[in-house]
């Protein structure tokens, strides 16, 4: 297991300009409080050496400058502490120099993966949780309860093409849609965005077939002009009402 680190360029760009506001103000308020700590050193909430010290410990952690903090606590012939304090400076420029950075830790050896490989894969972690989630949720595979194991692994494996159908559906939809992959006409504010499976199959389901007789061949009812757009970017040759909806 190796760690590699890589910067995506805009990504990375963005993360390091977003965290320098964070970090003027994280290392602002350790300031303060620490100057406020120094000045009542030796007074009546903290008249020893180790008040002083606990205190400090306490600032260190919450404003997060554990690594960039040097301080020293003294006393006096009277048992008076003080306290003086700076901010390591080489410690913060380097915490800058690696903003936008981030580790990617994965079980590949170098002779596997390169590091660009590594971080497709890792920009692909989305796309695999996504299916996850569809395996557990919208697949209108009813739950069945088995005692065998090979039943158990039919059942999966149904499940697992119902998966796979309602991957290609939303490829066939975002491939078709072309470079853009949006549509409007999904949600009721009319907005674009990248049609998801979960939607089509929504927008879908609610089709209704009309059954026909030997003279009168069954049609399908469209009611909405999406539903006939989602047809027509899937390939699907349906009887249409002649008038839809819109």
């Amino acid at each position: 297991m190796y760690a590699r680190w890589k910067r995506a360029a805009r990504l990375g760009d963005r993360r390091a300009t977003e965290s320098l506001p964070g970090r003027a103000k994280r290392l602002t308020k350790a300031a303060e409080d620490l100057d406020t700590l120094a000045r009542a050193a030796g007074g009546r909430h903290y008249k020893t050496a180790e008040k002083v010290t606990a205190r400090v410990g306490v600032i260190a952690a919450r404003r997060r400058v554990v690594s960039c903090l040097r301080w020293h606590v003294e006393q006096d012939e009277d048992g008076v502490p003080t306290l003086t304090w700076c901010l390591d400076q080489e410690v913060l420029d380097a915490e800058a120099a690696v903003d936008g950075w981030y580790a990617l830790i994965a079980p590949l050896t170098t002779e596997q993966a390169t590091p660009a490989e590594v971080l497709i894969q890792y920009k692909g972690q989305g796309t695999v949780e996504r299916r996850y989630a569809g395996f557990k949720g919208p697949l209108a595979v009813a739950p069945v309860f088995v005692q065998h194991n090979h039943r158990v692994a039919a059942l999966i494996q149904v499940i697992c093409l119902a998966l796979l159908v309602f991957c290609l559906i939303e490829r066939q939809v975002r491939q078709a849609l072309g470079p853009e992959q949006t549509m409007a006409g999904l949600y009721p504010d009319n907005r674009r965005v990248r049609p998801t499976g979960r939607m089509i199959l929504y927008h879908l389901g609610e089709l209704t077939l009309r059954i026909g007789n030997v003279t009168d061949p069954p049609t399908v009812q469209i009611t909405r002009g999406v539903q006939l757009h989602l047809l027509e970017l899937l390939g699907i040759e349906v009887t249409r009402t002649r008038w839809p909806q819109t």
